[in-house]
């Protein structure tokens, strides 16, 4: 068939994508093999090779032999899993609203919205609010903060325009109220969009950290990030000194500072990354769906 050829500009582009794919493929599996090596193999790794030599898990066995890690892990989770379900409710609720078309005042409340994202307050306008909300050294300050992003709202509305006015005037025919029409209609209609800002979300939410490294001080409401940050780029190894066993160790006195880093930043990368698969089938079903059926 015609459309089956491999033509040169597609050849072409599939080598740039491939190579592309390579930059960011390569040195995440670089992380793996070099925070996997064995201490005393490791220093044999060489570039950007992806097999480690040696095998040991005592990097991770550092990491995570602190308590101070296990709770920020913990933190985290619990920041991204709440903050990302309440961001996609209430984004999700703003866009229907948004939507009706016999809302009062909606123009200025558009106009209101486009004006906060586009001059956000400052760091000490956020502190202050925080602060009169009694928020600070709270989880909950990370979870309802930015609980509503805008440019996402926007995403949103601009879907649920596109729902058929029919069903909803049926529902309304069927005595259905809003409540009804946004959990029974809106909702299951908005899958994909849903899965996409909700994505958006979670890594905003993982992701954060100089705002967390503000509102949160206290070591028992630490995140991850904020550890990352002082071990890998202020180089504060006494951030994640483990269990005094470990420390009478000898292979502790011979690891090394970039294998231990990487363990680091793969225990701090692979919770986000595994969210991408599960994304990725429900987003291909969805828009899969609906399509011409023989």
């Amino acid at each position: 068939m015609p459309g089956k050829k491999l033509t040169l500009s597609k050849a072409g582009l599939v080598l740039v994508l491939t190579l592309m794919a390579l930059t960011m493929f390569v040195p995440i599996v670089n992380l793996f093999a070099r925070s996997l090596s064995h201490p005393d193999k490791v220093h044999l790794l060489h570039g950007y090779e992806i097999w480690p030599r040696g095998f040991s898990l005592i990097n991770y066995q550092v990491v995570l032999s602190n308590p101070i890690v296990g709770r920020a892990l913990l933190n985290s989770l619990f920041i991204t899993i709440t903050g990302t379900l309440l961001s996609i409710l209430f984004t999700t609720l703003a866009a229907y609203v948004l939507t009706r078309k016999n809302l009062v005042g909606k123009t200025p409340l558009m106009l209101f919205l486009i004006v906060i994202m586009i001059f956000e307050p400052g760091i000490v306008q956020e502190y202050m609010v925080i602060k009169d909300l009694h928020l600070l050294d709270s989880l909950w300050a990370m979870v309802l903060y930015r609980m509503i992003n805008v440019y996402y709202l926007i995403i949103m509305m601009r879907f649920l325009e596109d729902i058929p006015e029919s069903l909803t005037e049926a529902a309304k025919i069927d005595g259905a109220g809003h409540i009804t029409m946004f959990l029974r209609i809106v909702m299951p209609l908005a899958r994909i969009p849903l899965l996409t800002i909700g994505m958006f979300y979670a890594i905003a939410k993982w992701n954060e950290f100089f705002k967390s490294s503000i509102f949160l001080s206290s070591p028992e409401n630490t995140v991850l990030q904020v550890l990352l940050r002082q071990f890998v780029v202020e180089r504060d190894t006494s951030a994640l000194v483990g269990a005094a066993e470990l420390l009478k160790n000898s292979q502790i006195a011979q690891l090394d500072f970039s294998s231990l880093k990487a363990a680091t930043i793969v225990i701090a990368m692979v919770p986000i990354l595994l969210l991408y698969p599960i994304i990725l089938k429900h987003y291909t079903n969805g828009v899969m769906e609906g399509g011409v059926k023989e």
